[in-house]
């Protein structure tokens, strides 16, 4: 099995969120759990039943966390000198060839994708088409509406 490469910030996310499921989340539930105990029949206990549905919730996300954090690689970048080469990790300016719009864009890995703080997945078609690049360099992206292309003015690793 391949490792799932992560930057430093998306697993610190993660081992952050893993710690609170275990130490509030979890703790908070077994504690509902048991007051719900304490009201009697459990076959019509709504509380019991909705308290042991959350705790089935946060036992799942801690095993997939976990099993996330156990199978990821971590990309550091700060120990790498930049050359203007597109890497994992990296973050891009890229200006659209036809409206010199300017864009910029960190290649991340799947579970810390968001594009409304410019972070874009490893996988995504522009991510693809991007890795390995150097500054200078144009970039033909498939988008659904024809191809795009763009030029990438500028590589930061951080």
């Amino acid at each position: 099995m391949s490792k799932i490469p992560m930057t430093v910030a998306g697993a610190e996310k993660l081992r952050e969120e893993l710690k609170y499921l275990k130490l509030v989340a979890r703790p908070k539930v077994i504690n509902a759990i048991a007051e719900a105990r304490g009201h009697g029949d459990l076959r019509e206990n709504a509380e019991y039943h909705a308290a042991k549905e959350q705790q089935g919730f946060i036992e799942g996300r801690i095993r997939e966390i976990e099993g996330k954090l156990s199978n990821c690689q971590v990309v550091d970048l700060t120990g790498i000198t930049n050359v203007g080469k597109v890497v994992f990790g990296s973050t891009v300016t890229l200006i659209h060839l036809d409206s010199d719009q300017e864009m910029v864009y960190q290649i991340v890995g799947e579970d810390e994708a968001d594009l409304k703080l410019g972070k874009i997945s490893i996988t995504s078609p522009i991510a693809r088409a991007m890795i390995g690049k150097h500054v200078g360099d144009n970039v033909e992206v498939q988008a659904p509406g024809g191809n795009v292309s763009y030029e990438i003015a500028d590589v930061i690793y951080r």
